[in-house]
């Protein structure tokens, strides 16, 4: 599968080293530029390549979206319709200053900026070291990685990639629900298994 990811930092670059591994095709871009990325590139190996922010969501079947939430409104709007968008994104008011959500998770915010995109939660509760390492392909006792989001479909391409690379997906409901995996969550950076997870969700008054 062709996978674009927007964003080059932690979870970006772990993404796309994992997803390479096994053997999906990547572009990934940052906001510095293609040529900032020759070193990432080379070091992760000939199925990944870097682009611009537009010729990488064109790019990707899947896009991951990995940046600094302040900074979504720059995403290309036309270039991502119809895509199966995943946001990784984190609020964190101490970095990203303060936005109104009114009564929106941060998600249902990205969805009214990317009206016409099939957006999934995910790939945002786990600290980045522990999803380079912690991955095991083909292997029993995963780690969950949770998602949400509105489109049933949608939500089964990115749980398939989460299994291609070793982690187990648990479904949180919707965009509304996905709130559950923000920051400040229970769940939110906790390593667990499937049945931990389960536990915690069902606490939260979730799955």
């Amino acid at each position: 599968m062709n996978i674009g990811i927007i964003g080059a930092g932690n979870i970006g670059a772990t993404a796309a080293h994992l997803f390479a591994k096994v053997g999906h095709d990547v572009a990934i871009s940052n906001s510095r530029g293609p040529e900032s990325l020759r070193g990432l590139v080379r070091e992760i190996g000939p199925n990944v390549k870097a682009g611009t922010v537009e010729e990488v969501a064109t790019f990707g079947e899947v896009v991951l979206i990995a940046i600094p939430f302040k900074d979504y409104k720059t995403l290309p709007v036309a270039r991502l319709a119809g895509k199966v968008v995943v946001d990784a994104m984190n609020y964190y008011p101490q970095r990203d200053g303060q936005i109104d959500f009114g009564s929106l998770t941060s998600s249902e915010l990205v969805a009214r900026h990317l009206p016409h995109v099939r957006l999934v939660k995910a790939f945002n509760t786990m600290y980045y070291e522990t999803l380079a390492t912690a991955g095991r392909p083909g292997l029993g006792d995963h780690l969950v990685l949770f998602v949400a989001g509105d489109d049933e479909e949608a939500k089964g391409v990115v749980s398939r990639l989460i299994e291609d690379i070793g982690f187990a997906p648990v479904d949180t409901g919707s965009l509304r629900d996905g709130g559950k995996q923000q920051p400040g969550s229970p769940i939110y950076n906790e390593p667990m298994n499937t049945e931990q997870a389960r536990s915690a969700l069902f606490a939260l008054g979730g799955a």
